[in-house]
């Protein structure tokens, strides 16, 4: 059992919390090739009887599609560990595990890691919104829009915009272009359009083993059901009532980290199916540290379990949270927004 290094700090002071989690940082490459293959081969495993069930008429078997997605989440979450380059610690074992893994998560892993670390970066920050987040606006600017404008928005966090359409915007268009990323070299490209060829060589193959139509009915379930709810762990991790926003000069990354991020409380299963992805302010604070690390870090500073704490029953709530309220200091829902006027 590791036993911490020192004496936990006041959680406001952020700055020695940085610190103190750097012990957490280094992964076990053992336990790390260990994680990739309980998943990756679970989940070829469920694949492939989800594809015999449709082949012999035994229909029910389509229901392997479920966990199937659970464990491509899982492998989402790995391949998130090797761009933040913690999942081995060394670059070109991250960098090739990544792209593999990003070939069957439809996320071309160059374009994703440089999204991703912007948002790593600017999280929190009004005044940098608009790369790998979901948009989130103030209820200033809310109001300042015309009626088209407000409709726009709130069709667009309409629960079924967001968690029904939203994996196949982000998954079918979205990641097949460098969007956002256009206009600053040739690596989004070069990441997103290789990742394409590698996608349509994997899905012509398998397409000519299994047939054109038993292929949609178990790769498309399995696709959709990941994507949402890897879009709902997203959204949860960062759109909850007490998270974190501020202006840039206002703005420090690592409040904004530890605050801004919510620790979503998961059931066992969960936590390992996900990654641990809901230890996401400890996440945001130190991303060096690997996802089946993070449990530790829990364990030996009990205290952070306090901080941004979010049960399944509570997250449903969140849904409704859509505007930031800068008197406030919190998120608030369009009917609350209209109320403060």
């Amino acid at each position: 059992m590791n036993i911490p290094l020192v004496h936990a700090p006041p959680l406001t002071d952020t700055r020695r919390w940085t610190k103190l989690l750097a012990q957490y940082k280094t992964p076990h490459r053992g336990r790390s090739a260990f994680e990739l293959a309980v998943t990756i081969l679970p989940f070829c495993a469920l694949w492939v009887l989800a594809w015999l069930s449709v082949e012999y008429g035994f229909w029910p078997g389509l229901l392997l599609t479920i966990p199937a997605a659970a464990f491509l989440l899982r492998l989402f979450m790995i391949q998130h560990d090797c761009g933040h380059g913690s999942f081995f610690a060394n670059r070109p074992s991250d960098d090739w595990t990544g792209r593999i893994i990003g070939v069957l998560t439809l996320t071309p892993y160059g374009y994703w890691r440089r999204a991703h670390a912007t948002h790593h970066a600017t999280a929190g920050n009004l005044d940098e919104r608009g790369i790998g987040d979901i948009t989130t606006l103030t209820v200033s600017e809310y109001r300042a829009l015309s009626f088209w404008g407000r409709l726009r928005y709130r069709l667009y966090r309409h629960p079924l915009v967001l968690f029904g359409l939203g994996p196949i915007w982000v998954f079918g268009l979205t990641q097949r272009l460098p969007l956002g990323l256009m206009r600053v070299g040739l690596g989004p490209w070069v990441s997103t359009m290789t990742t394409n060829v590698a996608i349509a060589a994997m899905v012509t193959a398998l397409i000519y083993i299994v047939g054109l139509v038993p292929f949609l009915l178990v790769h498309l379930p399995i696709v959709i059901l990941a994507g949402s709810a890897g879009i709902w762990l997203f959204y949860v991790q960062h759109q909850f009532e007490e998270t974190h926003w501020s202006n840039g000069p206002d703005w420090d990354f690592r409040e904004a980290a530890l605050h801004g991020s919510s620790y979503y409380d998961l059931p066992a299963m969960l936590n390992w199916l996900t990654g641990n992805i809901g230890i996401h302010h400890v996440h945001h604070l130190s991303s060096k540290v690997p996802c089946y690390r993070l449990p530790e870090v829990l364990r030996d500073f009990p205290e952070l379990k306090e901080i941004g704490r979010i049960t399944i029953a509570q997250s449903l709530d969140c849904v409704k949270l859509a505007l930031w309220d800068e008197d406030r200091r919190r998120l608030v829902s369009f009917r609350e927004a209209r109320v403060g006027t």
